[in-house]
């Protein structure tokens, strides 16, 4: 820790305890309590989590949850349905993901900016909502799709069905693809076209070239984002329940929500929970080791002439695949949101007979329940987000200015990001293992919430807390240091107003994630702590579409917002930047 040597006494004996504590840097405080808390946020609910997994209602060391959690064949068969899940969205989350980013890093295909605002947009809608958009185009008999098919064929029912895995997979990878295509194309955009030029040179056409040299190059980022999305698709929990329940079968995630389910069998649901925390973090290890193998792509010519593959007559065919892909994701699914939210009822079609606002203007100014989630969102988010930025600002400034020792801040850091690979829905149980009792008893209070939230995306505000930090030169703090100020003067005068805009950008990159939470929330609300995330899932009961589409667009509203002041302040790959994180 940094101190300041004591003065020697008057009478020349070594200095007293009080004394030393006298002489201490007053940061040293500060770094200390930045450090309790990451040990109360992180540290505390993963080992609460194992413990009471080993625990009974006594306190006393059982493995009867594990045999609960274990002894019957659906919740095997629930480990084996997110399994299957999981490998079959990141399968389809490639084939999706890899052409597209190939056609707008490596070839001249019109339209790339149609493509790019779709692909944002699909990053904007939250999974869930998208997943309220399919039961709208493909549920049995009333969706979109199913009577047009029944129109025109005249058959007494549709062929597509949302509740069923098939139709789960394809909703995850319509919304996680995006993260192969961000992941595939930043690896193509490293490669040199003196490559292809060589192998072009050498005979080869365009499709051998992009199958033998330009793709390979990107396999370290293609492997790691699809471990990336299969850890997404397994620790998902919106779209599983809104899709799976009605299906009747079960993944891990709707299988510990049923656990919750009263009396709370907190034991059983820790010990379910411990394969999939195992599986994400050795997954996770494996994905980071990948990725850090960027030298792979950078060794072959990084910096060389980058030139666009003609297409020729292809160009129209590939454009035609990602404007079907972007139908399937954005277009289709926003397309019948937008109509439900402004119908009176959404099952009468698209006429101006039908079309209403007053929908979007109950559930923002009449309806007490939306009006009263829509401030606790607000609330908790921001609550969220200052707390994460403030702690992870803390932890990143002593990081890296050295302030805690090599061994420490590598030990901080790690902490800090822990979170990134913990399950929203695991972090959950282990905050309320950890919290929902006395001394803290927190549970039912929006504290448990705004906590959790923090938690959850804190590796993010330290992602873009440490890189600002690191981009400021730590000379000019000496400067001030060297005239008489204290670490905490060259900080508040220094440092804070040349981390205001980073800090600002920060905060919405923390904030829209928070706004949307459902996998965390779904776990620690109760009845004055909902949130519009868990009010959409809950609505889904009722068959309210216009409502749930009315929720569901103030959500996509809100996000626009905030994306747009976030393009003003760091940018407009700052969404990109996220994602890497």
């Amino acid at each position: 820790m940094s101190t300041v040597n004591p003065p020697a006494s008057a009478a020349g004996r070594p200095a007293s305890l009080g004394e030393r504590l006298r002489h201490i840097d007053r940061s040293y405080w500060v770094w200390l309590l930045a450090i309790a808390v990451l040990v109360v946020l992180v540290v505390n609910p993963l080992v609460r989590l194992l413990l009471v997994s080993f625990q009974d209602a006594d306190g006393a060391f059982t493995l009867a949850n594990y045999v609960s959690a274990y002894g019957r064949s659906r919740h095997i068969d629930a480990l084996l349905n997110s399994l299957t899940l999981g490998l079959a969205s990141a399968t389809l989350c490639v084939i999706f993901g890899v052409p597209m980013a190939w056609a707008l890093s490596r070839t001249d295909m019109p339209f790339k900016g149609l493509i790019w605002i779709s692909i944002l947009g699909t990053f904007i809608i939250p999974p869930y909502l998208g997943a309220v958009g399919w039961i709208l185009l493909a549920g049995p008999n009333a969706g979109w799709l199913n009577r047009a098919f029944m129109a025109l064929t005249g058959a007494d029912s549709g062929p597509f069905n949302i509740y069923s895995m098939t139709g789960l997979v394809l909703v995850i990878a319509c919304y996680s693809f995006p993260y192969v295509f961000v992941f595939t194309k930043s690896a193509l955009d490293l490669v040199s076209s003196e490559m292809e030029d060589a192998a072009n040179i050498l005979g080869a056409g365009n499709l051998r070239t992009t199958f033998s040299i330009t793709l390979p190059l990107a396999l370290p980022a293609i492997i790691g984002a699809f471990i990336l999305v299969f850890l997404e698709a397994i620790a998902l929990f919106g779209s599983p329940a809104l899709l799976a329940l009605p299906g009747r079968f079960h993944v891990v995630t709707t299988q510990l929500w049923q656990f919750f389910e009263f009396p709370p069998r907190v034991g059983v649901a820790s010990a379910y929970a411990m394969p999939l925390l195992g599986i994400t973090i050795l997954l996770f290890w494996l994905q980071r080791r990948i990725i850090s193998r960027k030298g792979y792509v950078s060794l072959t010519g990084k910096g060389g002439e980058r030139r666009p593959v003609a297409l020729g007559k292809w160009r129209w065919p590939m454009l035609g695949f990602c404007l079907a892909v972007c139908t399937l994701s954005f277009f289709m699914p926003m397309v019948v949101i937008v109509q439900a939210a402004t119908a009176k009822a959404w099952g009468r079609g698209f006429s101006l007979d039908n079309f209403t606002l007053e929908n979007l203007y109950f559930t923002m100014f009449e309806n007490n329940l939306t009006r009263d989630a829509t401030i606790n969102t607000f609330t908790y988010a921001g609550g969220a987000s200052i707390i994460a930025i403030v702690l992870s600002l803390c932890i990143a400034y002593a990081v890296n200015r050295n302030l805690v020792g090599k061994r420490l801040g590598n030990t901080l850091s790690f902490l800090t990001m822990a979170p990134f690979v913990i399950p929203g829905i695991v972090l959950a149980i282990g905050f309320y293992a950890a919290y929902a009792n006395p001394p803290f008893a927190l549970y039912g209070t929006a504290w448990i919430l705004v906590l959790a939230f923090a938690t959850r995306f804190l590796p993010i505000a330290y992602t873009n807390s440490s890189a600002a930090i690191r981009s400021i030169n730590p000379e000019l703090e000496d400067a001030v240091r060297i005239l008489g100020g204290s670490r905490f003067t060259a900080i508040w005068r220094v440092v804070m107003p040349l981390l205001k805009r980073s800090l600002a950008g920060a905060f919405i990159l923390v904030f829209i994630p928070a706004t949307r939470e459902l996998s965390a929330a779904i776990f620690l609300y109760s009845i004055d702590t909902q949130v519009l995330s868990v009010l959409l899932f809950d609505k889904s009961d009722e068959g309210n579409f216009e409502m749930l589409a009315s929720i569901g667009l103030i959500l996509v509203f809100i996000t626009v917002a905030l994306i747009l002041i976030g393009f003003r302040l760091m940018g407009r790959d700052f969404m990109l930047r996220r994602t890497s994180a």
